[in-house]
């Protein structure tokens, strides 16, 4: 008879198997009221009850969905919760265990936002392409938030502190209320239309969805986008994402960071620029010595100190033909004299006189022949070994020096054409006795 008893736990376990099963139990969506809510625990699961005027609903939520919560939960706020019904076994009481919660009212608001968001992606409002490099180094930036409050407090004192030669322009902006966003674009267009800010920022301090919504506005996210100057937008928390987030071209946790984004630390960069200067001067002097070194063994080589080096195997080969000259002249006179002898034998042997007569007119003739080819070669020789004296010393660079020319460097480059300069170059000109230093003025090219 005691088998068709069940325990306590086998029950709540039954029990807890039925939650489980039911399909309707997988996925809630309800409302209520937040009751018994602790806001101590914000680092942890979250337990409390959710109620309305004729029950009441224990509630889990686990750290790794609270977390996510884009709005602190408080007592007695109405809340749209998405989860599962189930059993706790312990206690047998049967609570939610929430998925995900907005607060009541703001629902509606998520839904345009997420279609707003969707649209204006798909017209390319929030594309990369489209973003704007802030300036390194602005001279007036545009604030556009509200005059009162710690936002342009705290942006006054990060820029003055970091940057303090920048000019800050503030314009008024209602930041919260159905004017909130005519005011926001409005004033953008206001600072666009004077055209002398480098970066604009649109702020605001944190609040609830419904506090943040005019930077949602179409409107607003549209002026953003149209802006030239670059914009840097810090709405909310660090949570909190608005379209102008999306739409600006850097989007800032916080006015702060905002701030420190828009300006460097003036103190570094004078340092960074002090390290640019040590740099650029041991660079310089490394370089200076390097073409001091380079100049001091070109003027130690030896085209410099023994010019004539660049002629000797040209004077030398002069000399050789000179020799080969005197040497063929030599060969050709001694074969006439023995051509002459043969003749005279051969005049001996015959010895007719008239022929004898006529041998001599020969003999003559072939003597001025001889002579007039031997004075031919003779001026011939001559005037080749003029020929190649002449050519020795055109080829001389002192000769060409010495008839008045020059010839022309830039660093180690030597000019032959006017493309290889340019205005305000620095050259070197070298004479035939000593260079000078000249700074091109004006280059004009002969037309072909």
């Amino acid at each position: 008879m005691q088998e068709q008893y069940l325990t306590v736990s086998q029950l709540t376990k039954y029990i807890k198997m039925k939650f489980d099963k039911d399909p309707y139990m997988e996925r809630i969506f309800l409302t209520g009221e937040i009751s018994n809510f602790n806001r101590n625990r914000r680092n942890s699961h979250q337990y409390f009850s959710l109620k309305d005027d004729q029950a009441k609903l224990s509630a889990v939520m686990f750290y790794g969905e609270y977390k996510k919560l884009k709005f602190q939960p408080e007592e007695g706020m109405s809340v749209l919760v998405i989860g599962r019904v189930s059993v706790y076994e312990r206690t047998g009481a049967y609570q939610i265990y929430i998925e995900h919660m907005e607060p009541d009212g703001v629902g509606a608001l998520y839904k345009a936002y997420e279609e707003s968001k969707k649209r204006l992606a798909a017209e390319g409002i929030f594309d990369e392409s489209l973003k704007k490099q802030l300036p390194k180094f602005p001279k007036r930036i545009g604030i556009i938030t509200s005059q009162s409050g710690a936002v342009i407090r705290d942006i006054i004192t990060t820029v003055k502190r970091r940057f303090p030669s920048v000019e800050l322009v503030l314009f008024p902006t209602l930041v919260q209320g159905e004017k909130a966003a005519a005011s926001i674009a409005e004033n953008i267009t206001r600072a666009e239309a004077k055209g002398h800010f480098d970066t604009l920022i649109v702020a605001r301090g944190g609040g609830s969805f419904e506090d943040l919504w005019p930077f949602n506005e179409e409107i607003v996210v549209r002026a953003i986008v149209a802006a030239e100057t670059p914009i840097i937008s810090s709405v909310g928390h660090e949570t909190d994402t608005t379209l102008s987030d999306l739409a600006a071209d850097v989007r800032a946790a916080t006015p702060t960071a905002a701030a420190e984004l828009a300006v460097p630390v003036l103190s570094e960069e004078l340092m960074k620029i002090e390290q640019q200067e040590h740099r650029l001067l041991r660079a310089y002097q490394t370089r200076l010595q390097a073409l001091k070194e380079r100049l001091n063994r070109i003027e130690r080589s030896y085209i410099f100190r023994q010019p004539q080096r660049l002629y000797e195997g040209y004077s030398q080969n002069a000399d050789q033909l000179h020799q080969q000259l005197l040497q063929v002249m030599k060969e050709k006179l001694m074969q006439a004299n023995q051509e002459s002898r043969l003749l005279s034998q051969r005049l001996k042997a015959v010895d007719p006189t008239q022929q004898i007569e006529q041998y001599r007119r020969d003999v003559d003739q072939l003597e001025k022949q001889l002579i007039r080819a031997q004075n031919q070669l003779i001026r011939q020789a001559d005037k080749q070994l003029t020929y190649n004296i002449q050519s020795l010393e055109h080829l001389s660079p002192l000769k060409i020096l010495g008839r008045g020319y020059a010839y022309v460097r830039k660093e180690t480059q030597v000019i032959k054409s006017t493309d290889d300069l340019s205005a305000s170059d620095k050259i070197s000109v070298q004479l035939s006795d000593g260079s000078f230093t000249a700074e091109v003025v004006d280059i004009k090219q002969d037309k072909h």
